[in-house]
């Protein structure tokens, strides 16, 4: 048997063999294509969205491609889910339900709107959220959910959505990792009431930053695009502004960009689905390897491939195992956005959102919600023993069986060692 890096013996990946990435055009899919709408950008003369053409082209072409009546853009993945929010019109004190595994971005425009994050514990195999730990956390103050599809798989929706019905809430799904998953063939972003998307360099349509709101419902449409603007009316009547908003315009710049990236969404996707599919089927040869779970009515997006082991059959820890791999020059680790659930960063464990009080959380205005590490217990969980690592469309097959063969290495080295 072949010695371990971490033990002295040859690496699987040569270290002069860079993994594909998104920091950079190895793992980015921009070109002729994006030049070429900037180039009319520029030469048009007119940067701001309102005069120009690519903004409009892109909404229009977003909302056609999702089945949907409206798509609006916007600066970026926080603001969408922070637009998807005030479009619901909540009081101060609501609560809005969402999961412990996601970035600051999903919570922030909940805090915006001066609601209350209620936060729902997650299935230990996916880290999406767990409609029992939903449900769990309806209060009489619950007026929405926002679902994350995380790591480009869709969250159970069915059960989420029979959650909502029954308690009368709103359904926001933050797509942010998820462009072009689907479920039973639906796109997610058009389950709900609002689809929230991000742009960011790292997602599967980048602009470096921007962001989408896609909505079925005429009323939650017009409240979004009229909050993304100010609250002011642009219908070529002047009435002033009507209500408070933010300023969250997408430039032309960004809509060019973003035009020519959903053009090729379909091409990113499908590089991204051969190359994991490709790993996806080599680690259900491997003892002790746990695979991603994956939702059998489900096109996953791959955002982040992620597996577990059998620490049982392979004689080793998580750390042990992780250590080896990553000698071995395979990209993975633990621990997602900093591995720890996202209410127990300071900004939510010790409620500090504005000021020195707890606004909104404080009574009279919340129902003063407290966060405490032992409601997540498979939060954490999941977080330790999950590995993973980006996925993005620059990886071949070639890679794809490159990680392949470390993980038969060590896994093998670990189950001969028992």
């Amino acid at each position: 048997m072949e010695e371990l890096a971490i033990n002295g013996g040859p690496r699987t990946r040569d270290a002069a063999k860079p993994w594909p990435s998104v920091g950079d055009s190895s793992g980015r899919m921009f070109g002729a294509e994006e030049i070429a709408l900037l180039e009319q950008v520029i030469h048009s003369g007119c940067l701001f969205r309102y005069g120009g053409t690519m903004v409009d082209t892109f909404e229009a072409e977003m909302a056609a491609k999702y089945g949907v009546p409206h798509a609006l853009a916007v600066t970026s993945g926080s603001a969408a889910v922070h637009v998807a929010v005030a479009a619901l019109d909540l009081d101060v004190g609501d609560e809005v339900i969402t999961t412990t595994v996601t970035d600051a971005g999903t919570v922030i425009g909940i805090l915006q709107c001066n609601c209350v994050p209620v936060f729902a514990d997650v299935d230990r195999r996916t880290m999406n959220l767990r409609p029992d730990g939903i449900e769990a956390a309806v209060s009489d103050r619950s007026r929405a959910i926002v679902a994350v599809h995380l790591f480009g798989q869709p969250a159970p929706m069915d059960e989420i959505l029979a959650i909502a019905a029954h308690y009368n809430l709103y359904v926001i799904e933050d797509c942010a990792q998820a462009h072009g998953a689907t479920l039973d063939g639906k796109l997610v972003g058009t389950i709900g009431d609002l689809g929230a998307f991000s742009m960011q360099q790292s997602k599967q349509m980048a602009t470096g930053d921007g962001g989408m709101v896609i909505a079925e419902d005429d009323r939650l449409a017009a409240r979004a695009r009229m909050f993304h603007d100010k609250f002011f009316d642009r219908r070529g009547e002047y009435r002033g502004y009507e209500r408070l908003g933010i300023n969250y315009r997408m430039n032309e710049l960004t809509g060019a960009v973003a035009l020519a990236q959903l053009r090729k969404m379909d091409e990113i996707l499908a590089r991204r689905r051969a190359s994991a599919g490709h790993l996806l089927d080599r680690l259900r040869t491997i003892e002790g390897i746990v695979p991603p779970w994956m939702h059998p009515r489900a096109e996953h997006a791959w955002w982040i491939f992620s597996f577990q082991i059998d620490e049982e059959i392979l004689g080793c820890t998580v750390d042990e195992f992780t250590a080896a791999i990553q000698a071995e020059g395979l990209p993975f680790g633990t621990g997602y956005a900093g591995g720890i659930p996202i209410c127990m960063y300071p900004f939510l464990a010790e409620r500090r959102a504005y000021g020195t009080g707890h606004f909104p959380w404080e009574p009279p205005f919340g129902r003063d919600v407290h966060y405490l590490a032992e409601d997540y217990p498979d939060t954490y969980w999941a977080q330790a023993n999950t590995l993973i690592t980006n996925w993005n469309e620059g990886f071949t097959i070639d890679d794809a069986e490159d990680i392949a063969r470390g993980l038969e290495k060590v896994a093998g080295y670990f189950r001969a060692r028992k």
